[in-house]
This record gives C-alpha cells, structure tokens and sequence, in this order.
C-alpha cells in the first residue's frame, strides 16, 4: 500500500506538469483549431529562463522562487504572443497544412536557437525552491513535489476563473464558438487570440520550472517528449477541453510512473501513445470531448 501511495504522489506531480503543457495545446486549438507544436520548446525556454533568472536570486527562498516563476511565465507569454504575431497570424485563413508546417518549422527553429544560444551540453537547475523531504505513513514527499502540485493546481483555478468569469474569458469562448459572429459584436479576435498564445506559452514555461524542479537536468531538445505526452494527454482528455486537458495530464502522468516502477518500465514513453490509441478506438472524442458534426 505505501509504494502504491509513493508512485501515485509521483504519479500525480508528473501529470501536473503534462497538464499544464497539454493547457497550451487546448486552449490554442479551441480558438484557432490547429496543433501549436511549438508549444513544447515555449516549454524549453520557461526551463532556460528559470535557469538565468535563478543565478540572480538567492537559492532556496520561497520569494525568489516565486519570483524565478513569475519571471519565466513572463518572458514566455511574451515570447507566445510574438510568435502568433510574426509566424501565425499572416496565415490566418490559408490552408491548415501551411499553418501545420510552419507550426513544426517553428519548433526545429526554436530547438535550434536553444542549442545555439543556450549551448547542447546539459545543464544543472539551480535550486530556486527550498527543498526539504518529510516523510507520512512510510511515503516520502519532497518539498518539490508539494511546490509542483500546489502550484500547478492554483494556475489551473487562475485559468478556469479567467475563461469563465471574466471578459477577455467571454471573449475567447465567443471567438472559438464563431469568430466571424464574435467580430460582428465588436470582440478583437486578433487581440483575443494574441491573449491566448500568451496565456498559453505562460503556462508552458511554469511546466518547465516545475519539470525541472524534479528532473533538474535541462538542455535545448528538453521539450520534445514531454511536449508529445503532453499533446498525447489534451487529446486524451478531449482536444479543445480546459478540464480534460487537464485530466488527460493527470493521467498519463500516474500511468507513465506505474508503468516506470514495473518490469515494462522500458517501455514508460510508448505507453502514452498505447492509451491514446486505445482511447481513440472507443472514444474518439476524447474523455470529455463532445462529437460534433462538421458542415461543409
């Protein structure tokens, strides 16, 4: 029973992390309905702006961690809202292959202005959170996890109690329900969106704090498989979906950590992609999508 409760804990702060990325996916999609794939090197890029931001702060402090966080989110909702504006919104209304392959070349040219800035080598992050274990009925807990959970679940209250009880919230919904209507009203779609992508990049750079709080090793490629998991996980829970996205995290999260404890624990980064697969022959709308019918 204790080793059941330790994998779940680790299970659970994983999946906070992949639910977080997997926030940007949806949110992105539910407005313009394309896959953003260079959401998971915004995510690199929150890891490596914690990283500088944390050599200007005193180590192990509550308030500089906070602040290191608070900086990365910044810097990447920045980041976001520039690449929606030089690399997507020229192509708004072109066809979604164009808006797909520009989405992957802006990746490889992220990927590949980390290694050229940042360097290949793999670097260690600094300790921005102090870090205490404590140990209840026999299941360790580190400060980390604690700080990854805690944190992850406020963003996520932040982010519901934006969509739905505030009016750049009003605004987003209408925008992904009819864009050409929610124009009609007076809604700034382009402004709307814009508040998107950096809502959404935003909250990819906390995924790479907390990620790297646990697994404190980052370099420039760091992104790509917790960003596929991470997309693996907002289609799981419904593409599109704000709590799906959030449960399908959660999910593949505590499967990946089981299966990491098992004898198939080689296997850990193809069991995302198995659950998909199974969730998609029974259910492909997701586990909280909704079939809609499409007119043409």
């Amino acid at each position: 029973m204790t080793e059941f409760l330790q994998q779940l804990l680790n299970g659970i702060s994983l999946g906070a992390v992949f639910a977080l990325i997997a926030l940007g996916y949806t949110m992105v999609y539910g407005v313009l309905r394309f896959i953003n794939f260079a959401h998971s090197d915004v995510f690199m890029v929150g890891a490596f702006g914690g990283y500088y931001l944390g050599r200007l702060v005193p180590e192990g402090t509550l308030w500089g961690g906070l602040l290191v966080l608070a900086g990365a989110m910044a810097l990447c909702a920045g980041l976001g809202i520039l690449i929606e504006r030089l690399a997507y919104r020229p192509l708004r209304g072109a066809p979604t292959l164009n808006v797909l392959i520009t989405a992957i070349g802006m990746s490889l040219l992220l990927q590949n202005l980390g290694q050229y800035l940042f360097g290949a080598t793999p670097r260690a992050f600094p300790e921005v959170f102090p870090v205490t274990n404590y140990e209840v009925g026999g299941v360790y807990i580190s400060s980390n996890q604690i700080v990854v959970i805690a944190v992850a679940g406020l963003l996520l209250l932040g982010l519901e109690y934006i969509v739905h009880r505030t009016k750049i919230g009003t605004a987003m919904r209408a925008v992904s329900l009819n864009p050409k209507a929610a124009s009609l009203v007076g809604i700034n779609n382009d402004v709307v969106i814009s508040f998107t992508f950096g809502l959404g990049s935003a909250l990819a750079a906390a995924g790479g704090i907390l990620y790297a709080l646990n697994y404190p090793s980052i370099d420039p490629l760091m992104g790509t498989l917790p960003g596929l998991k991470a997309f693996v996980a907002a289609v799981l829970g419904g593409i599109g979906n704000i709590p799906g996205a959030a449960l399908g995290g959660l999910l593949i999260g505590i499967v990946e950590t089981f299966v990491n404890g098992s004898q198939w624990s080689t296997y850990k980064d193809a069991i995302a992609f198995a659950v998909l697969i199974i969730i998609l022959l029974f259910r492909p709308a997701g586990l909280l999508g909704r079939f809609s019918v499409e007119k043409v």
